[in-house]
C-alpha cells in the first residue's frame, strides 16, 4: 500500500462494518438501524453522514447539502452525534473535517455541506427548515416523538431523493412500529454482541447474567423491538416477573408440538414448548416450570417430528402431547416413524385459542408458572394475545404449544398426573 492508502484505511467505513452498519440496497427513504447497547448504531449514522455529505475529493459536493441532526436534546446531538467517540467528528478524516459553529448550532464541511442540530422537546424548530437528508438518534425516546418526527418529514423535500437513518435501541413506541411497517423503510439489527471486539468482556458477562432473558435484556441487548399490546393476556413485567430461580426436582415432563398447517419454508413455524411440574404438596401449591422453546419453521413433517423427538429425548420427556386439528392421525404417524416408542397423547382444539389461552393466563397471574431464560421469541408471541384473538402476523404457534404443555401439566384432572419414576 501507498503511504496515501495507509492513510485512507482508517476512514474507509466499507472495508471495517459490520453488516447491519452498511446501508442497505434498493429504493428506500428511512433506514432504521435496531441495536442492543454498544451495538455500533452511532457509529453507523455518522458514517452515513459521511456518506451523504462527502464527495470524491474534499472540495467535492456530496450527495447531500443540507441535513438535519435531531437527538433527544441538544445536548445529546453534541455530546453523542457530533463530539462522541463515535460521533460525526471522531469519523472524519483531517482533510474533510467539519467545524461546529456554536452560534448557529450547524456543522459545516470544507465543501460548504451543512448539517444543522435539533431537539426533539422543540418539534417547532423544524417547521421551516428544509432538508436533503436527516440523522435521527433514539427517536424511540424521544419526548415528542411524532411531532418532532412528523415535522422533520415535512422538512425533508429538498433534492431528488432525500432519506433519513434513525438509529435507536427499540422501544415499544407507536411512531417506531408504524415507521418500521412502512413500505419505504427499511431496518438492519444487532444486539451488543455483534461489537463486542469493542466493548468490556466484563460489562458483557455482567449485563448478561442480570438481564438476559428479560424484557430490559431483550431491549436493551438484543435490540429486539418487544411489541405489547392492549388487553394482552401477557406483559412483558408480568413475565420478568415469572423467572425461575433454581429449577427444582421436576415430577412429570412433556413436549407440546402445534403442526404447521403447511408444508416447508412458507409454512408457519412448528411450535414446540417444554414444560415440566414440580407436585410436591397439595395441587394448588404445585408449579409448572416453561423449559425450552423448541420451535422450527421451514421443515417438512419429517424435519420437526424430529425436533419434537429430539427435545423429548434432551429432557427425557414423560409424554409428547400433539395437536391434531391440522394433521389428524398423520401428526401421531410422522412423529412415531422419527421414533416408534415414543408416547404421545393426541389433543384436539374444540374452541377458540383465546379461549384456551385464558385460563392459562390465569395461572400466570397466580404465580403458578415460571420461565427459564432463552424463550423470548415465544414471550414476544405471548404479549400479543388478547381475549378477541392474536394481534400479530402468522399464527401464534409458539403460544399454542405452551397453552397445551400447560394445560396437561396443571389443567387436566388430577388423576391423570402420574409422577414420573425416580431412580432409587
Amino acid at each position: 500500500m501507498t503511504d496515501g492508502e495507509r492513510l485512507a484505511l482508517p476512514f474507509l467505513f466499507e472495508f471495517w462494518a459490520h453488516e447491519h452498519q452498511l446501508p442497505p440496497e434498493g429504493d428506500w427513504r428511512t433506514w432504521v438501524i435496531l441495536g442492543g447497547r454498544g451495538a455500533g448504531k452511532t457509529r453507523a449514522g455518522s458514517e452515513w453522514v459521511r456518506s451523504m455529505v462527502e464527495g470524491p475529493r474534499p472540495m467535492d459536493p456530496g450527495r447531500c447539502k443540507r441535513l438535519a441532526l435531531v437527538g433527544e436534546t441538544l445536548d445529546q446531538v453534541r455530546e453523542v452525534m457530533i463530539f462522541g467517540d463515535s460521533g460525526i467528528l471522531a469519523c472524519s478524516p483531517p482533510d474533510r473535517m467539519p467545524k461546529w459553529v456554536s452560534g448557529r448550532q450547524c456543522l459545516v464541511w470544507p465543501n460548504g455541506a451543512e448539517a444543522m442540530a435539533f431537539s426533539a422537546f422543540n418539534p417547532e424548530s423544524l417547521r421551516g427548515p428544509q432538508f436533503d437528508g436527516a440523522w435521527a438518534d433514539e427517536l424511540a425516546k424521544w419526548p415528542k416523538a411524532r411531532e418532532t418526527w412528523d415535522m422533520l418529514q415535512f422538512g425533508l423535500r429538498l433534492g431528488d431523493d432525500p432519506r433519513a437513518c434513525v438509529t435507536t435501541t427499540p422501544r415499544n413506541v407507536e411512531v417506531l412500529k408504524e415507521l418500521l411497517e412502512l413500505p419505504s423503510s427499511v431496518s438492519t439489527h444487532a444486539p451488543t454482541e455483534a461489537n463486542r471486539a469493542h466493548l468490556a468482556d466484563s460489562f458483557l458477562r455482567e449485563v448478561r447474567a442480570r438481564y438476559a432473558g428479560t424484557q430490559m435484556g431483550m431491549q436493551e441487548l438484543d435490540g429486539i423491538l418487544v411489541d405489547e399490546v392492549d388487553g394482552a393476556l401477557w406483559t412483558m413485567e408480568g413475565l420478568d416477573a415469572s423467572r425461575a430461580g433454581r429449577l427444582p426436582e421436576l415430577s412429570r415432563i412433556v413436549v407440546a408440538v402445534d403442526p404447521p398447517a403447511g408444508d416447508g419454508k412458507t409454512s408457519d413455524a412448528c411450535g414446540i414448548v417444554v414444560a415440566g411440574v414440580e407436585m410436591s404438596g397439595r395441587p394448588e401449591e404445585w408449579r409448572a416450570y416453561v423449559l425450552e422453546d423448541a420451535s422450527v419453521q421451514g421443515l417438512g413433517p419429517t424435519g420437526w417430528a424430529t425436533a419434537v423427538c429430539d427435545a423429548a429425548a434432551r429432557w427425557e420427556a414423560d409424554r409428547v402431547v400433539a395437536e391434531v386439528n391440522q394433521g389428524g392421525a398423520m401428526v401421531t404417524s410422522v412423529l412415531q416413524t422419527v421414533d416408534p416408542m415414543l408416547p404421545v397423547k393426541s389433543v384436539h382444539a374444540t374452541r377458540g385459542k383465546s379461549a384456551r389461552a385464558e385460563p392459562v393466563a390465569a395461572l400466570y397471574e397466580q404465580g403458578k408458572v415460571k420461565h427459564q431464560r432463552g424463550l423470548e421469541q415465544l414471550e414476544q408471541q405471548m404479549c400479543r394475545m388478547t381475549n378477541g384473538g392474536y394481534q400479530g402476523q402468522g399464527s401464534p404457534d409458539r403460544v399454542d404449544a405452551l397453552v397445551w404443555a400447560i394445560q396437561e401439566l396443571m389443567l387436566e384432572r388430577q388423576g391423570d398426573m402420574v409422577p414420573r419414576a425416580r431412580a432409587l
